[in-house]
């Protein structure tokens, strides 16, 4: 027997979960297909918090983001629940850094409010920091973080409500694409859809070879690690930002973190990591050495935790475009199936419009958010 539905999301994270609701609000009858758990640990978006902001550099996500923050409003107001917590956010590094120039200058383009500290203010305001006497500090009152699972879980629960069925440990085992819908196997059953939206994270790339589409996406194996320090108060979100270091060139990568809340420890993690050919060699293991390379930075510019043990460290992937830009698009060949993938690291905090946008491209053929960097087509040889 076949199942039919108006349109099949693969994935139910941050992306897949939004979509699923996003199309359930549309009156479309949904199917949403996780191969693991909901909010599994083996992807992108579980976890306590990923950090939102406006401060970017490139003025697109600045214009995205300022259509994002009413969807993440709305959503709360529907869930009566708080995904967003305020922090401000601090962005540091050398003055002369690129990406921080044009940060400031996307900001700038944006009319977003920002402050650039000296480096006595800085220190005054964020005690917990040390900044080098050739660094720009870059305030923006906006910055604070979502909480993840919360939100995937809350995506779930509304498309639920308005009629979607979730399963879970479905999956994929073959999709077939026809003229105008999609035929696919999961888990023994069989499923068909007038629409499809990919939203399949690291194994996005192998699924979408299926339908004769290799996307240059690759996984990274990157470790979050939640500090305890031995005096809790000044690293905890009500006196901490949410921060950014662009100090690859002083150290390995671009240093980020979120400040302790909820019993999460203080988050401080490199923006990068390992590539790896496919998600199933990944070593969820977290690895003991992966603290000790953050120590340096740590003692240079947040000494009050440079000493402390990490009480919890988790694996986490992201999954990589050539660019570092999103992929939201229909599939080349097929405009009735959607693709979200390579958020690189930096989607999280779009989630919700990403859901918005994938149901316009699906449904509509088209969505009216600028999704100029996010085309497919930029891959063409």
């Amino acid at each position: 027997m076949r199942e039919h539905f108006d349109a099949i999301v693969i994935g139910a994270g941050a992306m897949g979960s939004a979509a699923a609701y996003y199309l359930s609000k549309r009156g479309q009858r949904v199917l949403l297909l996780e191969q693991f758990e909901i909010d599994h640990r083996k992807g992108s978006s579980y976890g306590y918090s990923r950090i939102i902001r406006y401060s970017y550099d490139h003025s697109e996500y600045v214009e995205l983001m300022k259509d994002t923050f009413p969807l993440w409003f709305a959503l709360e107001d529907e869930l009566g629940e708080t995904l967003y917590h305020q922090t401000g956010g601090i962005s540091f590094g050398p003055a002369d850094d690129k990406s921080l120039q044009a940060t400031i200058k996307a900001l700038e383009s944006g009319g977003i409010d920002y402050e650039l500290l000296s480096i006595e203010d800085a220190q005054e305001r964020f005690p917990q920091f040390r900044f080098w006497s050739d660094f720009k500090v870059l305030y923006q009152p906006d910055s604070g973080f979502i909480t993840a699972s919360k939100a995937v879980r809350g995506h779930i629960t509304l498309a639920r409500q308005l009629g979607a069925v979730v399963k879970e440990s479905a999956p994929v085992d073959q999709i077939q694409v026809n003229s105008n819908s999609v035929d696919l196997f999961a888990a023994g059953e069989r499923y068909s859809a007038s629409h499809l939206i990919v939203t399949a994270g690291s194994w996005a790339r192998s699924l979408l070879q299926e339908t004769g589409l290799d996307l240059p996406l690759t996984t990274l194996r990157c470790q979050l690690n939640f500090m305890s320090p031995a005096d809790w108060r000044p690293y905890e979100s009500e006196r901490c930002p949410v921060w950014g270091a662009h100090v690859s060139d002083r150290f390995r990568e671009t240093v980020y973190g979120i400040p302790a809340h909820d019993g999460s420890g203080f988050k401080i993690a490199f923006h990068g990591g390992a590539a790896a050919r496919h998600p199933s060699e990944i070593d969820y293991s977290p690895d003991a050495n992966n603290v000790e390379a953050l120590r340096p930075f740590m003692q240079a510019h947040i000494p009050g935790i440079a000493d402390s043990p990490a009480r919890e460290s988790r694996i986490c992937l992201y999954t990589q475009t050539p660019d570092k830009h999103f992929i939201i698009d229909s599939h080349p060949s097929h405009k009735h199936v959607a693709i979200g993938a390579g958020f690189s690291g930096h989607g999280f905090k779009f989630s919700t419009m990403v859901g918005k946008m994938l149901t316009d491209i699906a449904l509509d053929g088209g969505t009216p958010h600028n999704d100029r960097l996010f085309k497919i087509s930029r891959f063409a040889d």
